[in-house]
């Protein structure tokens, strides 16, 4: 008997300690378990940004507000992705309207751009102009997106919500392990830009260590410009003249009128259904919800779930289809102001039937035997992604980026803002290809105004006509299939969110021919591929999901453990 009093004791004392904890738990600490809350999640790929979040939710404001205090805390924090300089994709869901849109801030070729201006007097691409100069710069959008939202869907001003990234930039924060460690890894890159250099790297040319303070003068003047007058500061006002005085002495293309023209669109998401659920997705110029939808409508005529998740056929098939979807993403993709993209045409079910019916089950299809489809209209590696959910359903997904870790490397003086060097996902040169080794043509080449193509996907999954989970991914050319196989591992495999993000992952984009797989596809599967025709090679961590799910009213959420730092967090 006493026994048994002296073990319940324990239980309950353990029990009154879990109910008292303060301190969130993160996700990636408990490999097979997501994080669960009732009342608001955020998830996204720096614990400082994440608990930013957290906090606005919890004073009050929506998911509307506590992701553009993300997204302006990450351009602080996380400076190889988070980013004023960049742009990208925001889905939004109102749970009062039940309606879903997304805004399209991504950045825009300058008036200046022309189709050949990144060849040489051979005709060759210039890998550094295209990649890492001044002229890499597309026009940027994030700050109008954030603005945007918040006008569109917020509760709070933007001074509330800049506040947090104000204070982190202007006192600092500790930098982490990683964040030391891609400094030293870029330091060549960074280094040679003096005003990087001031920021990144310290007065004696010492490196950031993890644990020191990162203060960023420059930044905080910019953010609080922004608080201030709005992104008229930064499109019209003290910022952008900054910017702009940068791009002038040092040959870029971005002028005054460019960022005084830039603008945010406001689109109706892609739609597919798979398997009973409804998939809303980023439109063109993303070709990311294009592409996953493409691919679960191929896929939805093999039963993946009884053949198992990642084994050798299951493997094989989703391999084929990716292959196709990158094929037609090279001739189909660009940004529809400039070109006719066959959406409706890609996402088709009829469309799905013919690219299935050229999958052989039992060998692979070498690559330059696949050509881009020809779709009707029967009836279209540096990011980061975060995701919010609020206690009244409203969900955020966005996905934004400089392109490359730290863009360009190019910080616009007196502004603490990295350049993007998102030029370079234009086609340079049709046929040849872009840094993430995809083809692109004329679809994709570059026009003044115009949107380079992007892989970014954030994503929701609809379930009776309701938020069921929200997701998205950094990872370059290998966003889209990251994305993807979230899904199937969720709805196909029956995994939840901690599972479905640490599975394994694998990647084909036609072109290199190669099936990449990431380390714990076992040996025995390899050699089953390699039986199949596929050229396997080990690939480092492909993605950096951050998933959260709404399941028997509660939130369910993980951060993917391939990227440090990230963190789940709830209440």
């Amino acid at each position: 008997m006493k026994q048994i009093l002296a073990f319940s004791i324990i239980i309950l004392t353990l029990s009154s300690l879990f109910a008292q904890q303060t301190t969130p738990i993160y996700s990636s600490d408990v490999r097979h378990h997501p994080i669960v809350g009732e009342n608001g999640m955020v998830a996204s790929q720096h614990k400082l940004a994440t608990e930013v979040g957290l906090e606005i939710l919890k004073k009050g404001g929506n998911a509307v507000d506590a992701a553009v205090a993300v997204g302006f805390s990450l351009a602080v924090v996380l400076p190889r992705a988070g980013n004023l300089g960049g742009g990208g994709f925001m889905m939004i869901h109102d749970a009062d309207e039940n309606e879903t849109n997304t805004l399209n801030y991504r950045e825009m070729a300058p008036a200046k751009a022309f189709r050949d201006m990144y060849l040489d007097q051979k005709g060759d691409v210039d890998r550094s102009k295209v990649n890492a100069q001044y002229a890499s710069a597309g026009v940027p959008g994030s700050v109008a997106g954030m603005a945007r939202a918040l006008e569109l869907y917020g509760t709070m001003s933007l001074a509330e919500v800049l506040a947090p990234a104000i204070k982190q930039a202007e006192e600092g924060f500790q930098v982490t392990y990683d964040l030391a460690r891609i400094l030293k890894n870029l330091e060549r890159r960074i280094r040679k830009w003096p005003e990087s250099a001031k920021i990144f790297y310290k007065e004696n040319g010492g490196y950031y260590e993890a644990g020191d303070q990162l203060i960023q003068k420059d930044l905080a003047w910019s953010l609080k410009q922004i608080a201030d007058h709005g992104a008229d500061a930064f499109y019209k006002g003290e910022v952008g003249k900054r910017i702009v005085d940068d791009m002038t002495m040092n040959d870029g293309y971005i002028e005054m009128k460019d960022l005084n023209n830039y603008k945010v669109e406001e689109v109706k998401p892609v739609w597919g259904s798979y398997r009973g659920y409804d998939i809303a997705s980023m439109p063109p110029p993303s070709s990311g919800g294009v592409h996953v939808i493409q691919m679960l409508n191929i896929l939805s005529g093999f039963p993946l779930g009884y053949l198992g998740h990642n084994t050798a056929e299951t493997l094989h098939i989703m391999a084929e289809s990716m292959k196709h979807a990158y094929a037609d993403r090279s001739e189909h993709l660009g940004d529809p102001n400039f070109w006719n993209v066959p959406t409706q045409g890609i996402t088709s079910a009829e469309y799905a039937a013919e690219v299935r019916s050229k999958i052989n089950r039992w060998t692979a299809t070498p690559s330059d035997d696949i050509k881009p489809g020809k779709p009707q209209d029967y009836e279209s590696e540096e990011t980061t992604h975060f995701t919010v959910v609020d206690k009244d359903g409203n969900v955020v997904v966005n996905t934004y980026t400089l392109n490359f870790s730290f863009g360009t490397g190019i910080v616009a003086k007196g502004t603490g803002i990295l350049l993007n060097n998102e030029m370079s996902d234009f086609s340079a040169k049709p046929g040849v290809a872009n840094a993430f080794g995809l083809l692109g043509g004329e679809a994709n080449a570059v026009e003044p105004g115009k949107r380079p193509l992007s892989s970014m996907t954030p994503t929701m999954v609809f379930k009776e006509g309701k938020p069921y989970f929200a997701t998205g991914s950094p990872g370059g050319s290998r966003i889209i299939t990251t994305v993807l196989q979230v899904i199937l591992n969720i709805i196909d495999h029956d995994m939840n969110v901690a599972e479905a993000t640490h599975a394994p992952r694998i990647h084909h984009q036609w072109y290199p021919d190669i099936l990449y797989i990431e380390k714990g596809i076992g040996l025995d599967t390899q050699s089953l591929l390699r039986n199949k025709n596929h050229n396997v090679s080990y690939r480092s961590a492909m993605g950096s999901t951050q998933t959260i799910m709404l399941k028997n009213g509660l939130l369910f959420g993980s951060s993917d453990p391939r990227r440090p730092d990230a963190a789940t967090m709830a209440y």
